[in-house]
């Protein structure tokens, strides 16, 4: 009776530790969230670079449709999630430099957001509506989104129209006045007059300009990704087998990525092997692994809107074969000095450049090539690019700047057929990492990850 009892006791006792793990879990993971005065912040910055008496049009990304009545997973604007915190389709956001005064009130910026539906909610969840997007995003007027045609909102008076390039993937619903393709017509109607005022490309310029430096709200976001992905990559490394599958690499990376709490990939997965290792952006994924070859895995988790883009290369029986290694380690090489030019003031390209002259050398040394410029025949692509909401993020792409976040990924592709010895067909290594502009030394935020050969071999050892 007392063995009873105490084994009752302990089972009520775990199962209090699991659910108080639980909230203690919830309540980090909404520490993690980006707050409402961080987009207001964020609108503000856009504000002090506007024009004195403009005006900016922000729409959020439209619905797609992926076959009859089902629709992709909707995933928000970047612009318009960093200015508003709003993940809802369907959206407008207007921010004004100067304080208007519209329908007897005065504001500076004017959200219109779907409006609250019980059947709609039913199907797919609670919408925020015009309290929501007040109380809870802190915009400090809302409307409900067929509204907008309605508003009385005399462009004529603005100096310059600030908005993002429209495209044609909106759907055309004449029963539903507020869905995109309405808002953006209704504003191209409201404005055809004005079109010299109308100005896309300084509107990406500016958010350009503000999404390139990251606040340190975001940087903890990037940085949680990293540390997901990373786990994850490594996690692969100790449960990769020679007689596996592309598809079953990219499941057991991806699984870590939705066990710890990211939401999304970044983009889609990238896991060849053999040949495959030598496309770049190969996502097919279904190929079986062939022994004594490659395996590239350029993946990324995506965590509350940030992403992180990680790429490692692994020898699927776990051991380098020589010429692997040497092509192994001239990218590595390569990806050091790049990482080294990744210095606040720098020019954009400079990573890449320094990483093109140890490629160039070490391919002459190999006898790959027999002209320096023959080295495009084998890293073809840039070494670098921005971090952040997107994994090809916003950016100037003039000066590195501090507190920007940027990859350095070379690469050499050596495909069959190429002009060199066959020895060396079929390997493909790119090895990239995210990168940490500062005022002093550039910080990679994925090192600790392995890079050398002889790590990964020790890791691929350590077998689950």
């Amino acid at each position: 009776m007392i063995k009873t009892y105490f084994i009752k006791t302990l089972i009520i006792y775990s199962i209090l530790i699991f659910q108080l793990k639980q909230i203690v879990a919830q309540k980090n993971y909404d520490v993690d969230i980006l707050s409402a005065q961080f987009h207001s912040d964020r609108r503000q910055a856009l504000r002090n670079i506007m024009e004195e008496n403009s005006v900016a049009f922000i729409i959020s990304n439209p619905e797609r449709n992926r076959s009859n009545d089902v629709d992709f997973q909707f995933h928000q604007d970047p612009d318009f999630f960093y200015l508003t915190g709003c993940i809802e389709p369907n959206s407008v956001l207007l921010i004004f430099k100067n304080e208007i005064l519209i329908d007897g009130f005065e504001t500076n910026e004017i959200i219109f957001v779907q409006p609250r539906d019980n059947r709609s909610e039913k199907w797919t969840g609670k919408r925020i509506g015009t309290d929501g997007a007040t109380k809870t995003l802190g915009i400090k007027t809302a409307f409900n989104n067929f509204q907008f045609h309605e508003l009385a909102i005399d462009f004529s008076k603005y100096s310059k129209i600030y908005h993002p390039v429209f495209y044609n993937d909106y759907r055309d619903n004449e029963e539903d006045p507020g869905d995109l393709y309405s808002l953006v017509k209704s504003f191209n109607e409201k404005t055809i007059k004005y079109s010299e005022k109308k100005k896309s490309t300084y509107f990406q310029q500016m958010m350009a300009s503000l999404r390139e430096i990251k606040t340190t709200e975001e940087l903890n976001l990037l940085k949680k990704a990293i540390q997901i992905t990373c786990n994850s990559h490594l996690d692969l490394m100790k449960s990769l087998k020679p007689d596996m599958t592309e598809y079953k690499a990219q499941a057991l990376i991806e699984f870590g990525f939705k066990f710890n709490g990211s939401e999304y990939v970044g983009y889609p997965s990238i896991v060849g092997n053999a040949e495959n290792s030598c496309v770049l952006h190969y996502i097919t994924n279904r190929r079986k692994f062939e022994n004594n070859s490659l395996l590239v895995v350029d993946a990324g988790a995506e965590y509350h809107g940030y992403t992180a883009d990680v790429t490692r290369t692994l020898p699927v029986n776990g051991k380098f074969s020589p010429e692997q290694k040497s092509i192994y380690d001239l990218v590595l090489k390569a990806q050091e000095a790049g990482i080294e030019a990744c210095k606040n003031g720098n020019n954009f390209r400079d990573p890449h450049n320094a990483a093109v002259e140890v490629i160039k050398k070490g391919l002459m040394e190999l006898k790959i090539i027999n002209q320096p410029n023959e080295y495009l025949n084998y890293f073809f692509h840039g070494t670098s690019h921005y971090l952040g909401l997107d994994v090809h993020d916003a950016g100037t792409y003039g000066k590195l700047k501090a507190n920007s976040v940027i990859t350095v990924e070379p690469g050499i592709y050596i495909a069959a057929d190429s002009p060199c010895d066959k020895k060396w067909w079929d390997i493909g290594v790119r090895i990239e990492d995210d990168i940490l502009i500062t005022e002093n030394n550039p910080v990679n935020l994925s090192g600790n990850l392995v890079r050398k050969t002889e790590e990964i071999e020790k890791i691929m050892l350590e077998k689950k």
